[in-house]
């Protein structure tokens, strides 16, 4: 079915900018694939996307959406999105770090001290150029971030007080060596795996926790085996808007005048929806699956992270971009 939702994407593609019958120059269907189920708030933002896209060009570039994992997973995007069989994808940075070393530094535990500093640091051109354009030889480029929220601690049994709870503590965490290295510096026992294996093994007991924003717990049902969320704040990592640099170089000015606008404006739609979508998340989490929120002391986990910390402000590879968030915090 894979294979087939792909032939026929590939087709879609093929036609599209031809003439009609004419001789004007057809509208341009590009194609954005992505994980996410159409209730989420960023699969709503990227349909915002589309809509001003088609709007700021009027109806020259139009945009078909593939949600929920339909063309395959996240990895699986990223790839077609390099051989332009899409044109876009939505991924989290953390699956952009074996692209290029420079995304990994977003799983920096406590690279931000709060969430409005970090939508602040990242609508920064300098930042978006310095991340964005990385890629660029793997094949595709950043055009915008989306909000993913901000990670904390959820577990099935184990009340967390320090980080000397999190001691032996399966805890799931994303396919990135950044995020098995920062469990490991807060003490847990990390266990990488994708995102829609971790409600059966917490439900099984192979894990003991997991960590991710309020959503989580409704979305994906983890509320209904995990009853204990810390708020530990560690870590934001954003979601990428990645785009294929063929598909892009060979717009005009103009369009890409449009693609880039579009895509700003459905970030910043996207923030607002997303602050009222994670307060619903803990409300339906604490009244209808019986979890309790936890406002902890952080300051244990932030010691235990600083080696960590320091390894990325001495690594070459993500010290320009590490500078960069350093001088964006101190001129907020």
């Amino acid at each position: 079915m894979r294979i087939f939702l792909l032939s026929i994407v590939s087709a879609l593609f093929l036609v599209a900018g031809c003439s009609n019958a004419d001789g004007a120059e057809s509208s341009k269907e590009l194609v954005l694939a992505h994980n996410q189920p159409q209730e989420h708030p960023i699969h709503e933002s990227l349909v915002d996307f589309g809509r001003l896209l088609e709007e700021k060009s009027n109806g020259e570039l139009k945009l078909r959406i593939y949600s929920n994992g339909q063309l395959g997973s996240e990895r699986e995007v990223i790839e077609m999105t390099q051989t332009n069989a899409v044109q876009f994808t939505k991924v989290s940075a953390s699956a952009l770090e074996s692209f290029s070393e420079a995304y990994s530094l977003f799983s920096m535990p406590y690279l931000f001290d709060s969430q409005e500093q970090y939508r602040d640091i990242m609508k920064m051109p300098e930042i978006q150029t310095a991340f964005y354009n990385k890629t660029a030889d793997n094949g595709f480029i950043g055009i915008t971030y989306y909000d993913a929220g901000v990670r904390n601690m959820y577990t099935k049994e184990r009340i967390l007080e320090t980080n000397e709870d999190m001691k032996g503590l399966r805890t799931r965490v994303q396919p990135s060596q950044t995020s098995v290295q920062m469990i490991e510096a807060l003490g847990g026992t990390p266990t990488p795996m994708g995102f829609g294996e971790v409600y059966t093994a917490l439900q099984s007991g192979m894990l003991d926790a997991a960590e991710n924003n309020e959503s989580a717990l409704t979305d994906n049902a983890h509320g209904e085996v995990a009853k204990h969320y810390f708020y530990t704040e560690h870590a934001m990592v954003p979601d990428i808007l990645i785009m294929n640099k063929e598909a892009f170089d060979e717009l005009t000015e103009e369009e890409q005048q449009w693609v880039q606008e579009a895509a700003d404006e459905s970030t910043a739609l996207h923030e607002p929806r997303w602050d009222e979508r994670m307060v619903e998340a803990r409300e339906t989490a604490e009244s209808e699956m019986g979890v309790t929120f936890y406002d902890i002391d952080k300051s244990t986990f932030m010691e235990a992270v600083q080696p960590l910390q320091e390894r990325f402000a001495d690594n070459e590879a993500t010290q320009e971009q590490y500078d960069l968030i350093m001088r964006g915090k101190q001129d907020e």
